[in-house]
């Protein structure tokens, strides 16, 4: 069905990193390795604080609950590239489009908002180390979970309905290997200027307000640490911080990547790749930084590993 340039839309054309067919191999075995990479690691991650009471701490409920959105955020993009290429076709359907729309930007919203949970929760343990416990009770820290969650739905929807809304050309191929918004909404034959208004103050809001947290908690971390009459006591606060502040630069940094790459390049290829730096290498990444600066983590994971291999 068709109305002058318009399309009722049945399917998009996901064009992925390259057309060349040499390389679909080689693409197809770096995405299942870093899908397969991400999901274990985040898995263990998952088990380990599980079954260790030791773990059972508001900083480490945040991470079990970081590391489940990392498994979902990857799930809601390799799978179907990976579908794609063994099958040789490029398409997803509008509504699959749409959902996967609406999942990435759901998860990637969550993501930003639990590390600036994860940044609350360390200023509070060295800020107000003798409160912590009253104030990181259980039911805030669910409550604090909620909320992101909430927050990142509606961050989802309210883009996903803005797509729902336009009108779409002829022109249906997507020059990046999964459905981006920015992308998405090049294809549109009606105005897109109140869309793209909406996305410029939705991405301050929903990112810059997590930030300005995350922000405002270590500014006030430092100054905390730095008036400690300790060296001991200065070490062993910056090294509760180490991995939350490495995870958090990866994330930002990797997202700043993407958004100078989208400005000062024309080619929506170049784009694509720098989207699978911000996309899916933080959440595979997250696990060994975690593991590898956690001392705590890394004998949790000794006791999984033990147990699951110990005869019985």
């Amino acid at each position: 069905m068709k109305t002058g340039n318009q399309t009722t839309v049945s399917k998009f054309l996901l064009l992925g990193l390259t057309e060349d067919p040499a390389l679909q191999p080689l693409i197809f075995s770096l995405f299942l390795s870093m899908y397969l990479v991400t999901v274990l690691g985040n898995l263990l991650i998952i088990l380990a604080i599980s079954s260790d009471s030791n773990l059972h701490t508001p900083m480490y409920f945040f991470l079990c609950r970081l590391s489940f959105n990392d498994i979902c955020l990857s799930s809601s993009i390799i799978p179907k590239m990976l579908v794609n290429i063994l099958a040789q076709d490029q398409s997803i359907t509008y509504a699959g489009c749409l959902f996967q729309v609406c999942f990435v930007l759901v998860f990637m919203a969550m993501e930003s908002c639990l590390l600036a949970v994860m940044a609350y929760d360390r200023y509070v343990a060295i800020c107000h180390p003798l409160r912590y416990i009253v104030i990181m009770n259980p039911r805030l820290c669910v409550l604090l979970v909620l909320v992101s969650l909430s927050i990142s739905i509606v961050d989802g929807l309210l883009h996903t309905l803005m797509v729902l809304g336009l009108s779409f050309c002829k022109y249906l191929e997507i020059p990046h290997f999964f459905c981006e918004l920015n992308q998405d909404i090049k294809l549109a034959c009606s105005d897109t200027l109140i869309d793209n208004i909406l996305i410029y103050i939705a991405a301050c809001i929903f990112g810059g307000v997590p930030l300005s947290g995350i922000i405002f908690s270590y500014c006030n971390i430092v100054s905390s640490v730095l008036r400690m009459p300790s060296p001991g006591g200065k070490h062993k606060a910056f090294s509760t911080c180490g991995s939350h502040l490495s995870v958090v630069s990866l994330f930002y940094d990797t997202g700043l990547g993407v958004y100078i790459s989208s400005v000062v390049t024309d080619s929506p290829r170049k784009t694509a790749v720098a989207s699978v730096m911000y996309s899916m290498v933080p959440q595979m990444l997250n696990p060994f930084i975690y593991n590898l600066r956690n001392r705590d983590m890394q004998e949790a994971l000794r006791k999984l590993i033990s147990g699951t291999t110990s005869p019985l």
